[in-house]
């Protein structure tokens, strides 16, 4: 059983910054494609951002230029560095491994860009 633990939340004016980091409870990081997915009320889950074990990464159109996907194998950890935050970013963001449907999931942080 995998284990994902998401860190690095909070609440953020527009405009600012936020590093969210995933850490695996076992050495998947760097064989799994992982990746950031985000969920407000009412909404489906939407991708946020990939990265493949070969280092391919993908993002949603909304975050490209804004977000940056990065993992560190050493330390089983996946980040998620997002600058020049909108009140449109405000949302649960997840932790995946190993794609959305047959994936693992963490349980998620908040992350809110308010005034």
């Amino acid at each position: 059983q995998v284990q994902l633990v998401e860190s690095g939340g909070g609440l953020v004016h527009p405009g600012g910054s936020l590093r969210l980091s995933c850490v695996a409870s076992r050495e998947i990081i760097g064989w799994l494609t992982m990746g950031w997915y985000r969920q407000t009320p009412g909404k489906t889950r939407e991708l946020v951002a990939t990265i493949s074990r070969f280092d391919s990464t993908n993002y949603a159109d909304s975050v490209k230029g804004r977000f940056t996907i990065s993992r560190d194998n050493a330390k089983n950890t996946v980040y998620l560095q997002m600058n020049s935050l909108k009140p449109e970013d405000t949302a649960v963001y997840y932790c995946n491994a190993g794609g959305s449907i047959t994936g693992h999931w963490g349980q998620g942080t908040q992350v809110t860009v308010s005034s």
